[in-house]
């Protein structure tokens, strides 16, 4: 009887279910039919223990379009707030627009992401950011494979002893590279936005060279 109460509490809800379902559809090697998802969130703060998550901002890219009517973004109900972050995002603590609880807001996200491969810019830290909501309500990480466009972007660069390549780069030095507009910055889908375009920037750049292959994107 107690191995029969405690598989039923262990068993997972059913939108995780259906999401780890979708990974037994292989994707596809070939960069132009694959459908990427380019994420950002805005947080309460930088720190992994202290922080949550605000508002998840996402849009969907495939065949090198950005499909901007099938935009994802949710606000997120949270206890930890920031006063000084606040002044960066702009999300209010009694926004009327956070109107879901985080495992709504985890639920929504799984259902949109599905098994696509995930792209955002510093993507550690959002992605871990997203896993500490998940381990919150007793849930696996994310299963996806990601990309992130800094170490992306490192790969445009000319080799030459003469350039020294920075550790990372900022959204904001990118954006500023490609002349993309900063209009929307600080919002979860306004970067995510800006995240999309450096993304197809940098494939267009790499394409220049030669041809790209998935493969060669995550090495």
């Amino acid at each position: 009887m107690l191995n029969f109460f405690k598989n039923k509490t262990s068993q997972l809800p059913d939108f995780w279910d259906r999401y780890a379902k979708s990974f037994e559809n292989k994707i596809s090697e070939q960069i132009d039919d694959l459908t990427f998802v380019v994420l950002d969130t805005e947080t309460t703060g930088f720190d992994f223990s202290k922080d949550r998550i605000l508002c998840i901002g996402a849009i969907k890219l495939k065949n090198q379009q950005i499909e901007i009517k099938n935009g994802f973004e949710v606000y997120v109900k949270q206890d930890v707030y920031s006063n000084e972050t606040a002044k960066i995002h702009g999300i209010l603590k009694n926004d009327p627009e956070a109107l879901v609880s985080e495992l709504e807001a985890l639920e929504q996200f799984l259902n949109y992401i599905e098994n696509n491969i995930l792209i955002a810019h510093h993507a550690n830290f959002d992605l871990t950011m997203i896993n500490n909501a998940l381990l919150r309500h007793n849930l696996p990480a994310l299963k996806n494979k990601y990309l992130d466009t800094s170490d992306l972007f490192k790969k445009t660069l000319i080799q030459s002893n003469l350039l020294n390549k920075k550790a990372h780069y900022s959204l904001d030095e990118i954006a500023d590279k490609y002349a993309i507009s900063k209009k929307d910055r600080h919002t979860a889908m306004g970067d995510a936005y800006i995240t999309a375009i450096i993304f197809l920037k940098i494939l267009f750049k790499l394409r220049e060279k030669k041809a790209v292959t998935l493969k060669q994107l995550f090495k």
